[in-house]
């Protein structure tokens, strides 16, 4: 399974809350899958730009046409600017038709314990 690894682009003060946001998506069809494989990099590009950007990882089964994310941010401000912004939000628009199913989950934890595990992630995605 390809693995774009944990990487922080703002590391975030020690001891602080951090948002943390996860997402599972599946796609309908192979080229869903392929489609949303190739708008990965400029996405990446951008949450390496992000403000309020404190980590990120995205985990890929493209023939199983599934993809998670996992993110942690200065503020949910932080994130929702991200999403709307750049080229995540054309990416996420453009892609809705193809998605066959997603799933989202967002907490609070400590800058102390980024970055979060995958296992955590799936577990909070249920």
């Amino acid at each position: 399974m390809p693995v774009l690894p944990w990487t922080t682009p703002n590391p975030p003060p020690p001891s602080t809350e951090v948002h943390v946001f996860a997402s599972r998506f599946e796609t309908r069809t192979l080229l869903g899958a392929l489609v949303f494989l190739a708008r990965t990099p400029r996405v990446w590009r951008q949450v390496s730009r992000a403000p309020g950007a404190y980590g990120a990882s995205l985990k890929a089964e493209p023939f199983k046409r599934t993809f998670w994310t996992l993110s942690a941010w200065e503020s949910p401000r932080a994130l929702g600017d991200f999403a709307r912004s750049g080229a995540h939000g054309p990416a996420a628009r453009g892609l809705a038709a193809q998605m066959k199913d997603s799933g989202f989950a967002a907490w609070t934890a400590s800058s102390d314990d980024l970055p979060v595990s995958w296992a955590e992630a799936r577990r909070r995605l249920g």
